[in-house]
């Protein structure tokens, strides 16, 4: 345990893993430390029991994300990647509609004409805001509201919003739907249709190929090693306490959510700092990942908009990915944002299944629990940062009050909202930071 690397990393999810990637191809002895027992974070892959392997969280990317595709190239992978159509929706009103081109949205009786019109038209609204920073003082109501008219607000945003960000979605600034609008708006094809990419046999494998090469280049991989806290002095960082010992480096990087960075620097002095840290909210999430004998619908990504429903949407990946990558089977994620304090997130695993089927069934009235092969639910205490009004006003930077010691989280990636895309930015952008500092 007393060997000494050029730079340890806490944390093996996607920015963790291209960071070390990054040093490693130029030469440095780099070490990982996860204290999980595999790499990719939010994007780490499981098996059902039957041996189907898929992500413990739903992920894909979109055509016009660039980190993402350049890694896998770079990894000799472009092979193994899909491209597919999107196929969205929204359950309203007891009605399942479908809501993947501009034709599907004309069709949306919800609405009247006219609101179905300015829906259509809020793309080109948002595209007019050049500069976000004049928007961060509202919240996606205050800004979003003027723009589509009340009524689309009511029926289309405000469901979403309030099951995305629970007890912040009054606080949540405009910013983050101003990204999410750009981005999606940018990724339609000629017909109006979106196409998004997947890693064939998930993004756990495309993590674990990353390891791979990581160690073939020389560098090292712990798993379940918890770091404690750090051995500092002098605003110089000399080594890691963990369960097992002391970890020695020059450098040092650390990429878990805020809350678990503060809790490593506690006692370090420099509260005014972790003070800052502990400053951003997240938001919690619990996902049931249900493995089913057949499909529930032909409808990938279900918008969930009536009222009671407490799930982020229906997400059946298997409307993406083919069951035949599956053996056969069909995989359903329900997704739940949520504050710690609620009682959800304290269920059992058969509690919490009763609970999400009950509000299934009354979309899917087929549905039974015989069709259900296998299921799981994975919790992540830190899944969602809450970027309230004002938030690059108060978010930490990369740089910490330590001279060998950096940064970077998904709370930083703002205006961006959290996403492996740009997880794998933010990973080459700090590498190249620490290695510039390093050549002075």
């Amino acid at each position: 345990m007393n060997k000494q690397f050029d730079t340890a990393i806490v944390g093996a999810g996607f920015t963790g893993l291209t960071a070390a990637l990054e040093l490693a191809r130029k030469g440095q002895r780099v070490l990982l430390l996860e204290s999980d027992t595999t790499a990719g974070g939010l994007a780490g892959t499981f098996e059902f029991k039957d041996g189907v392997k898929i992500e413990k969280f739903y992920h894909h990317w979109f055509d016009n994300d660039v980190y993402v595709p350049q890694l896998v190239k770079e990894l000799g992978l472009e092979g193994e990647i899909v491209t597919m159509p999107s196929k969205t929706g929204m359950y309203f009103n007891g009605r399942h509609w479908r809501l993947s081109t501009p034709l599907d949205l004309l069709r949306f009786k919800p609405l009247s004409f006219f609101d179905r019109i300015r829906l259509g038209l809020l793309v080109l609204q948002v595209r007019r805001v050049k500069d976000w920073k004049a928007i961060e003082h509202l919240s996606i109501r205050e800004w979003l509201e003027p723009l589509c008219g009340k009524n689309v607000y009511r029926i289309v945003w405000q469901p979403l919003i309030e099951n995305k960000f629970s007890v912040f979605s009054e606080a949540v600034n405009a910013v983050w739907m101003w990204k999410k609008l750009v981005l999606r708006g940018s990724t339609r094809d000629a017909k109006g249709g979106e196409q998004l990419a997947y890693f064939k046999g998930g993004f756990g494998r495309l993590a674990q190929a990353m390891v791979d090469e990581i160690v073939r280049l020389g560098g090292e991989i712990r798993f379940a090693e918890p770091v404690r806290n750090v051995i500092a002095q002098d605003g110089h960082i000399s080594g890691l306490q963990t369960d097992e010992g002391i970890v020695n480096a020059k450098q040092f990087l650390f990429t878990p959510a805020f809350p678990v960075i503060a809790s490593i620097f506690d006692g370090t002095g420099h509260q005014e700092w972790l003070t800052q840290m502990r400053r951003v909210k997240y938001l919690a999430n619990a996902c049931l990942v249900l493995e089913l004998d057949r499909s529930l619908s032909d409808t990938y990504w279900l918008n969930v908009n009536d009222p009671g429903f407490p799930f982020v949407g229906v997400i059946e990946h298997t409307n993406f990915d083919s069951p035949a990558n599956y053996d056969g089977k069909h995989i359903v994620f329900l997704s739940r944002y949520l504050a710690k304090e609620d009682p959800l997130w304290s269920y059992g695993d058969q509690d919490y299944l009763n609970f999400a089927l009950e509000h299934l069934q009354r979309m899917f009235p087929a549905l039974d629990r015989s069709w259900i092969s296998d299921f799981r639910i994975w919790r992540a205490e830190y899944a969602q940062p809450v970027t309230e009004r004002g938030y690059s006003s108060y978010v930490p930077g990369r740089e910490t009050p330590f001279s060998n010691a950096w940064i970077s989280t998904m709370a930083q990636i703002y205006p961006e909202d959290r996403g492996t895309n740009y997880a794998i930015r933010e990973g080459k952008a700090v590498a190249h930071l620490m290695l510039a500092q390093q050549s002075k």
